[in-house]
């Protein structure tokens, strides 16, 4: 389901300059950093990236997902992590993305963990916006 611009709770507002050889910076100066490309795509690497960046964000909102459904569930999610790993790599219209979400949750048995990152991979706005777009791998 799709959100009008009156549902809208918060906008995050951030800018680029030179794209992925540069600088990103937010609008209330909470984030502003060099982006370069890695190494691995022909870059110094001195920077961080748009990868490194979208995995940190789908991470933080992953484990906040998770720790909804864990309340809804009555489960115990308490040193949970949770780990994005972002790939960037050539497909037939450039370039594609592909995530492998990670979670560790110590105080649920196996099954339970894998059950409670289905229900979160549901619920997590990242895994919404991205479903059907790329592919994502959940493991625990």
């Amino acid at each position: 389901m799709t959100i009008t611009q009156s549902d809208v709770l918060y906008t995050a507002v951030a800018t680029a300059e030179n794209g992925r050889d540069g600088r990103v910076a937010t609008d209330d100066g909470q984030l502003d950093v060099v982006v370069n490309p890695p190494k691995a795509m022909g870059g110094s690497g001195a920077g961080t990236n748009p990868e490194q960046l979208f995995a940190a964000g789908y991470s933080a909102c992953f484990q906040g997902a998770l720790g909804v459904v864990a309340r809804n569930e009555n489960a115990d999610v308490s040193g949970s992590t949770v780990t994005a790993e972002v790939g960037i790599g050539k497909n037939d219209d450039g370039f594609g993305l592909i995530v492998k979400i990670s979670a560790t949750i110590p105080n649920v048995d196996v099954e339970t963990a894998k059950s409670l990152i289905e229900k979160a991979h549901q619920v997590c706005p990242y895994s919404k916006a991205t479903r059907g777009n790329i592919t994502v791998e959940l493991a625990v």
